[in-house]
């Protein structure tokens, strides 16, 4: 059985929310929010808005499409929102970018639209991070496995969906310690494909433990 060099250590993280100055109670300022917010902020209602809402079945995980099509009553703006694909990103810069577009391209285009008063305002809210390392680390696969049968939803989160920012990386703390420290570039890469839409984050941990146990047993 392979020796990691580096032990994986694991990490939970706990998310302090603010509430912002800013507000939207029209498109149009949905669309100037999404310019002058910060990046904490879109990291909360992205990033962070798909581990609050990790155990919903219908609306979106994203805190600006579901307001959208909420508050605005705008579904096909709220879908082209939801549909940017968080995994694709790999600074906040660009996620920005690519959802003030989506939403000043719509204001643009139906201006009177933009205008209108929504049901409910938008209150922007910003995330703050605070990270507390486990006394848990892993040397082997065996003991990873281990880490994983008793690893919280928040730590899971935090190493599965936030390290992608973290690392810059179109993968995740698992998968890159799995290839890189364990030679386990199968098993990384199965790791990487859990959809994390698809899949509470419960259900997540479970199919990568499944996975990292079939690798164990082979």
């Amino acid at each position: 059985m392979r020796v990691a060099e580096q032990p994986f250590r694991f990490v939970t993280a706990a998310y302090l929310t603010r509430i912002c100055n800013q507000k939207a109670t029209t498109l149009a300022e949905l669309s100037r929010g999404l310019e002058e917010c910060s990046d904490a902020s879109i990291f909360y209602h992205t990033f962070q808005s798909l581990g609050r809402h990790h155990f919903l079945t219908e609306g979106f995980s994203n805190d600006f499409a579901q307001w959208v099509l909420a508050s605005c009553n705008r579904p096909i703006l709220a879908e082209k929102l939801a549909s940017l694909d968080i995994r694709d990103y790999l600074s906040l810069v660009e996620l920005r970018n690519d959802l003030h577009r989506l939403v000043d391209d719509y204001c643009q285009a139906y201006p009177a639209i933009a205008a209108q008063v929504t049901f409910e305002p938008f209150y922007f809210c910003e995330s703050i991070e605070v990270t507390v390392p486990l006394e848990m680390e892993a040397r082997t696969l065996e003991e990873f496995c281990g880490g994983l049968k008793v690893l919280s939803n928040a730590s899971f989160e935090y190493h599965f969906i936030a390290s992608r920012l973290r690392l810059h990386l179109r993968t995740n703390d698992f998968s890159f310690w799995l290839e890189n420290e364990l030679g386990l570039p199968r098993l990384a890469k199965r790791a990487n494909q859990v959809d994390i839409y698809t899949n509470t984050l419960e259900s997540g941990r479970a199919k990568l433990l499944a996975m990292a146990e079939q690798e164990l047993n082979r």
